[in-house]
């Protein structure tokens, strides 16, 4: 038969480093010249009185603009529910949502014009999720779990297509490949050692690189696109710089020894972080802290620009003042300070999983977002003045991890265009093309998502108010046309098929309507038992497993009719993932009995072997079966297909 053949790994390009010119914050004194003496004024002056030096106030140009883009609403529009409290939110380039709660349980939402619709769930693990990343390019996310697990997902199929043991427990994780590139490489974080390990992210679970720029456990990791560094912060409040290239402290930086910077600044207040994250821009990061204050820093310099306290007692006092705005209720406002000193006594847990209390940056780079005790605020980062105050009024809820979206959202058979996934930040940020953009602003949606503390919903807030009908919704429907694309990889395709192993099960989805000449063969020969106690005999690490063999040494094998039978190649059927279930042959139109499981995608197969099915369970006794020790590719001991159940 003939057989697949690895490909080479791909080079990776290198990466150009940039600098960037100084952005300071605050007003600056003016510059006016003061007026001098008239030559004509003879004999003794009087004493020159002092003159007041103007401060010229800060503006942002365009502010009104970038303002349309952000949601204004005092009132949150929609929730949704999970069956736990939530622990995890993110937001995608390619306009999903996705939310885990601390049962391990992970859902993915599409965002559609003025709406959002639940797509599909999954039991990602056992154990409660400690992180969820995303890709900057948005095709990827990943969640790891106390269970020792990492768990990859295609986010546009809603597919999970990779599953890592991992040996330890993480503590966070983040994708470091830019967005240009589609397969990069996911750092993964151990709890214990301190350790950061680099891992492949083509399905191999390969460790490729491992540093420890900490003497203590990882807290949080993000990923700098513009600089290819990453920002990681440990449980003693250090922060440390590391190049996604080298692995060591970046070039591209405007400093060179850490005293130049505030990097020790959590040190030495004594404080831990509990939050981190990084401006789209790749301009500034954020850092929450123990101390109730928002740190923001300036990337290239690690300089600090801005500190934001958000300590209670600012909030007693401001309570007291008769003409404060902000001015609650006394009893809405002391069943607030009761809800923040029971955050405070639960934050110190880790077991209880509390969403952190974060920031989120706008695409310019100019607004910043977080949760307070009075709800979320909007700062203005030019003029340091909050431009809007989103959910005050909510008095049950207090909200905290925080997700934005921004763009023109598509519908739900829609693709995503380049622009509509960055939205029009980028655009504004560099000054070019407003007018042209004008309309295209009209048919923005911007919105953001929010979880609660010790609530099973997450919070759906835009620039519009709710609805009198309700907006608290207890059940949800997926979309038809996101159903359909579901359903055609599930129940409507066809039946599945459950492969019997001697270390363990495997479960395939197959695809009948596609290609059903070829299932009518696999489905029949399983069930007339031909390829019970058939062995693997042909086993490849970072390639494929083969069988379906009865002669075992991949020179048997034929179709229900009694000799080889045609190729049915789907377009929307790819070697583009571990798990998929091939045809092996020995040439076009050659199909007998064999067939191959790959373990990591494959590209450089399609449209030569004909795909009919996925694997939908059972990736880890794929990957114990890749593992076995081979003697020119057969393994050493047998592994027996023990016998293969079909169901509807």
């Amino acid at each position: 038969m003939k057989r697949p053949r690895p490909e080479d790994d791909d080079k990776v390009d290198d990466h150009k480093e940039e600098d960037e010119d100084s952005d300071d914050f605050g007003p600056k004194p003016s510059n006016d010249n003061e007026e001098e003496d008239s030559e004509d004024d003879m004999g003794p002056q009087p004493a020159a009185e002092e003159k007041r030096v103007r401060k010229k106030r800060r503006k942002l140009k365009f502010e009104k603009l970038y303002l349309s883009k952000l949601p204004n609403a005092k009132m949150y529009e929609k929730s949704f529910m999970h069956r736990s409290p939530l622990s995890h939110i993110v937001v995608t380039k390619t306009q999903f949502v996705i939310t885990a709660s601390v049962d391990g349980f992970l859902k993915f939402w599409k965002k559609t014009p003025g709406g959002i619709e639940f797509v599909k769930q999954f039991k990602a693990h056992l154990e409660p999720i400690v992180d969820v990343a995303a890709s900057a390019c948005g095709f990827y996310c990943c969640s790891v779990s106390l269970d020792k697990t990492m768990k990859i997902f295609d986010v546009l199929n809603f597919d999970m297509i990779n599953l890592v043991n991992l040996k330890y427990e993480p503590t966070s994780a983040v994708w470091i490949h830019p967005q240009k590139s589609l397969r990069g490489a996911l750092a993964a974080v151990g709890s214990t050692d301190g350790q950061i390990r680099v891992y492949r992210a083509d399905g191999t679970g390969e460790v490729i690189e491992s540093l420890k720029p900490h003497r203590a456990p990882v807290s949080f990791m993000k990923f700098n696109e513009k600089y290819n560094c990453v920002v990681s912060v440990d449980k003693k409040g250090m922060i440390e710089y590391w190049s996604t290239i080298t692995y060591k402290t970046p070039k591209n930086v405007r400093w060179t020894y850490k005293t130049d910077t505030d990097l020790y600044e959590l040190r030495k207040k004594k404080v831990l972080a509990t939050s981190l994250s990084m401006s789209p821009t790749g301009e500034h990061f954020a850092v929450t802290a123990g101390d109730r204050c928002i740190r923001l820093f300036k990337f290239a310099t690690a300089k600090m620009v801005r500190v934001y306290d958000e300590n209670l007692k600012n909030y007693n006092k401001q309570q007291q003042e008769e003409d404060s705005i902000f001015k609650l209720d006394n009893i809405d406002f002391g069943r607030r300070m009761a809800v923040e000193r029971e955050l405070d006594k639960d934050s110190l847990e880790e077991e209880k999983m509390i969403p952190p209390s974060n920031v989120v940056f706008d695409n310019s780079g100019n607004f910043i977002i977080y949760p307070t005790l009075l709800g979320i605020k909007v700062i203005n980062l030019r003029t340091n003045v909050l431009s809007s105050l989103l959910g005050m009024v909510e008095n049950t809820e207090r909200f905290l991890g925080l997700a934005l979206f921004q763009g023109i959202p598509t519908g739900s058979d829609e693709k995503v265009s380049h622009v509509q996934a960055l939205g029009t930040g980028n655009v504004l940020a560099s000054g070019n093309a407003l007018d042209e953009k004008r309309a295209a602003l009209a048919q923005e949606d911007p919105c953001v998502f929010a979880c609660a503390f010790k609530k099973e919903r997450f919070y759906w807030f835009s620039r519009r108010e709710p609805e009198a009908d309700g907006r608290d919704i207890f059940n949800e429907k997926p979309m038809k046309k996101l159903t359909n694309m579901v359903a055609s990889q599930s129940s409507t395709m066809g039946n599945v098929a459950v492969i019997h192993t001697t270390m363990g099960d495997m479960t395939f989805v197959l695809f009948p309507k596609e290609c059903p000449k070829t299932c009518e063969n696999f489905i029949t020969h399983s069930k007339d038992g031909y390829y019970n106690e058939t062995i693997f005999h042909r086993v490849i690490k970072n390639f494929m497993v083969q069988g379906g063999d009865p002669l075992g040494d991949g020179t048997g094998g034929e179709s229900i009719w009694g000799g080889e039978f045609e190729d049915e190649f789907h377009r929307n059927l790819r070697h583009d993932r571990p798990g998929v279930l091939s045809m092996a042959n020995a040439g076009p139109n050659s199909n007998g009995s064999q067939f191959f499981v790959t373990t990591v995608p494959c590209p450089w197969l399609n449209d030569k072997h004909t795909v009919f099915g996925r694997l939908s369970k059972g990736m880890d006794v794929l990957k114990a079966i890749e593992s076995v020790h081979t003697t020119d590719e057969k393994p050493d001991e047998d592994i027996k297909i023990i016998n293969i159940d079909i169901q509807s």
